[in-house]
């Protein structure tokens, strides 16, 4: 982009404030990233991991915390330091045939969750307002699109920062049923792993659905947003007297982010795992069913709140998924891109993201078991992440792309960890399939 511009064409120029800012103001890209990252696929992938497998499951949201923050953390600093997005920076490491190759797995897998997470919400609005889902699913869509097109910029962030608190909703959930937290903190802490088919694909859907591509390319392209959002600021390549003040807020924007979802699904797992396996269900067909399954255990204070948040997890995820690929895409065919730009400006960015979202309302609306898709989604995920995670720690630490800026060493060691655990995991659930 070569032009900072607003929704309505003008330059944008809000300074960067003379005072400190608020904590609530500090947290951007990271926390939103995170929330999206406990979208209804993730909803899906937590319960229906609580109701197999009960409280013992928990330990894996205490591994994917610091994998989670090296990997985010290292895609946002490649935005803030070169004020280009992943693919682009991708485009200087690797050949354009593997790039295009990563963008193709990235939109595929988009697409899928985009289709199952717009399924899940629309099933469970048709529980409350009764009706066919397919119109739901097509107005999610439709309103996701619009406000993603049509409201400026930094307002539309304002929305998705509060959305996040949608995610309270399973904290709600857990506090309203009865938890043996004693056994819940004993599975979190004392993990019991189990060799078999079941167990090792729900590590790696649970994986897939914490550690996801969508993510590293959201976060990294809005860092790239919010340089041209602020008049003050600059990529780090430019005004390298910046470095310091941003990659403190870096690191606390993604330390937060990631903390807050990986505590919303620990308390996702503690709520099925206290009802839905305590009572014998040990397989969840969708999403609507696993709040139902609350009603008569939990009550419908339980119900409506696991319903609520699938709804309001869904909005926020949506546009990260679309615009994720949207970016990517945008990148490889060197058009004009951005959510700050007006539509005007950008009309073949806005298409993508148009097309993107219309395959995906098509996958919801197709007749797949909502759950399934979901989980299936994460589990896509997990296995096209790794060559991703590979490209992105290479590039966080090469002089080529970030300068004299290279990844820390603490970082560096949790990106790689990240990216060499999704990767094992991949291999044990193959290997698993055939044994």
């Amino acid at each position: 982009m070569a032009i900072a511009t607003s929704k309505n064409g003008a330059p944008s120029a809000e300074p960067s404030p003379g005072r400190k800012p608020s904590w609530w103001k500090t947290l951007g890209p990271g926390l939103i990233t995170g929330a999206a990252d406990d979208d209804p696929s993730g909803i899906a992938t937590y319960t229906q991991a609580g109701a197999q497998f009960g409280y013992g499951i928990g330990w894996t949201v205490l591994l994917t915390f610091p994998l989670m923050v090296g990997i985010q953390l290292a895609s946002a600093r490649i935005g803030r330091i070169t004020g280009k997005g992943l693919t682009e920076n991708l485009a200087k490491l690797c050949p354009a045939w593997l790039v295009n190759g990563l963008v193709s797995l990235l939109v595929v897998a988009n697409v899928i969750n985009l289709g199952a997470d717009l399924n899940a919400m629309a099933d469970a609005l048709a529980q409350v307002l009764g009706g066919p889902a397919a119109p739901y699913a097509i107005g999610f869509g439709l309103l996701s699109l619009g406000l993603q097109v049509w409201l400026p910029y930094q307002r539309y962030v304002g929305i998705l920062k509060w959305l996040t608190l949608s995610l309270f909703a399973y904290v709600g959930v857990a506090f309203a049923v009865h938890v043996d937290w004693r056994t819940a903190l004993h599975g979190a802490l004392l993990p019991q792993i189990r060799w078999s088919k079941d167990y090792v694909t729900t590590i790696v859907a649970i994986l897939g659905t914490t550690i996801s591509p969508y993510l590293f390319f959201w976060q990294a392209a809005q860092e790239v947003e919010e340089i041209h959002r602020v008049a003050a600021d600059q990529p780090l390549l430019r005004a390298p007297a910046q470095r310091a003040a941003q990659f403190k807020r870096l690191r606390l924007d993604t330390i937060a982010g990631m903390g807050f979802s990986n505590l919303i699904a620990f308390f996702m797992i503690v709520a099925s795992a206290a009802t839905l396996h305590q009572q014998g269900i040990s397989h969840v067909e969708t999403t609507t069913q696993a709040a139902q399954a609350l009603k008569p255990i939990a009550g419908n204070f339980a119900f409506v709140l696991f319903a609520a948040g699938i709804i309001g997890t869904g909005l926020l995820a949506l546009p990260v998924l679309a615009g994720s690929a949207a970016y990517a895409v945008a990148s490889v065919a060197r058009v004009r891109k951005g959510l700050d730009q007006p539509l005007h400006l950008a009309k073949a960015f806005y298409g993508i993201l148009a097309a993107a979202m219309a395959v995906g309302v098509c996958i919801s609306i197709a007749g797949f078991n909502p759950m399934s898709a979901l989980y299936w989604s994460a589990v896509v995920n997990a296995v096209i992440a790794v060559p991703i995670m590979v490209g992105v720690m290479i590039a966080s630490s090469t002089p080529k792309v970030i300068g004299t800026m290279p990844l820390g060493r603490v970082w560096r060691v949790l990106g790689w960890g990240a990216t060499v655990v999704m990767a094992a995991a991949s291999v044990a659930m193959l290997v698993a399939s055939v044994l």
